[in-house]
């Protein structure tokens, strides 16, 4: 399609009926998108089963609009953007499920607890009494939700823990001179294991896992780092891994539009997902760019064979899909880089062209054109397949 067109249609779009949309945003912050991007999450949960480790993280969307939701991270590169909390497949970056935060919800059917527990809770529901783990950070993780994972819903987890915990023994967080760094402190529970690691001087990493039931520590390791702190480190970049991916083939563009940031995202998760399931029944082994240029030309390709037939569309353009398509291709029209007069036209219209004559080069308008020659080349060889 043309630029003008493109543009044409990204000021257009939308993604619900704008007719009811008042009614429905006086309950809920996400009514401009909320049916589409419930869509695609539950598409995302019915092509695809999860391996055993998944990951749990938040990742922002550049935006720096207007929104009542816009939230400041600034550990992000963004800085400035929509969060979109994410449960992860560890090992393939497989987007499972997702949930925009929307800020306070009105009351009514939207309005829901945003704090970490409810909000991860919430998002393994499709995975809950599968007997997998969940990793996560300090934001999302607690000895309470460990315990509620592992008793209501049949799922470890593995987090780091912050300081600032009660349940935590002053031993574990105490930054003391005579302990020796990359020493670790274990704490054992029922079904449950804090450890407390001191990689270097004024340095207390907590780590809490129900998966976990011993003080084993890697001996190769040049650190002498715990399984349990290694076993994190090799599943907590699910999400951030996602990101990563996004933001290096991505279809965003400027926007004052919250929906279409959001619509944006999905695009990239689409692509990344689909790749996934693709390499997961076919074990091909394909590169991420030249991957979403055949999906981009599978997608168009149907279209494109109909675009092409359309007679007003520029040959340009259809030269251009039949290079993509490997349609049948019609005779291009060749052109001179001077004007000339019609040679079959009246000398009074003073009809001047760049298009010639494939057969014999005469100047030939639009009229005088079938398709490529002139028309009595085109008899001429008519007659010749006459006879």
């Amino acid at each position: 399609m043309g630029m003008n067109r493109f543009y044409l249609l990204l000021r257009a779009i939308r993604f619900d009926d704008i007719t009811t949309r008042a009614m429905r945003q006086s309950v809920d912050n996400l009514a401009p998108i909320r049916s589409f991007f419930e869509d695609f999450v539950r598409r995302c949960q019915d092509y695809y089963e999860f391996n055993n480790y998944v990951t749990i993280d938040e990742m922002l969307e550049s935006f720096r609009g207007r929104c009542r939701f816009r939230q400041y991270i600034p550990n992000k590169p963004a800085k400035y953007g929509l969060k979109i909390i994410a449960l992860v497949d560890s090992n393939t970056y497989y987007s499972y499920n997702l949930e925009i935060y929307a800020g306070k919800q009105p009351n009514g059917p939207y309005h829901l607890n945003n704090s970490a527990c409810s909000v991860v809770e919430r998002l393994i529901r499709p995975i809950s009494g599968s007997g997998r783990n969940i990793t996560c950070d300090n934001w999302f993780s607690s000895i309470p939700l460990a315990e509620d994972l592992l008793n209501n819903h049949n799922l470890t987890m593995v987090g780091t823990l912050r300081k600032n915990k009660r349940e935590i023994p002053p031993i574990f967080v105490q930054k003391l001179k005579e302990r020796p760094n990359e020493s670790s402190i274990f704490g054992f529970k029922k079904n449950m294991t804090l450890v407390s690691y001191k990689p270097k001087a004024n340095k207390i990493v907590l780590v809490i896992s129900t998966m976990h039931n011993d003080d084993s520590i890697d001996t190769d390791c040049a650190r002498s780092k715990p399984e349990m702190i290694k076993f994190y480190n090799s599943t907590k970049e699910g999400v951030d891994t996602v990101d990563q991916m996004k933001g290096k083939y991505s279809v965003s563009r400027n926007s004052r539009r919250w929906p279409l940031t959001i619509f944006f995202s999905v695009l990239n998760i689409a692509g990344l997902n689909s790749q996934i399931i693709y390499a997961s029944n076919t074990n091909a082994k394909i590169v991420r760019r030249e991957y979403l240029k055949c999906l981009s030309k599978a997608l168009i390709y149907k279209y494109m064979l109909e675009r092409v037939q359309i007679k007003n569309i520029p040959m340009n353009i259809k030269v251009r899909i039949r290079e993509i398509t490997n349609a049948i291709e019609e005779p291009v029209q060749k052109t001179s880089n001077a004007p000339g007069r019609c040679a079959f036209c009246n000398w009074k219209k003073n009809r001047k062209t760049l298009n010639l004559c494939n057969e014999c080069q005469s100047y030939i308008c639009k009229e005088h054109t079938a398709p490529s020659i002139c028309q009595n080349c085109s008899q001429r060889t008519m007659e010749d397949d006459f006879f």
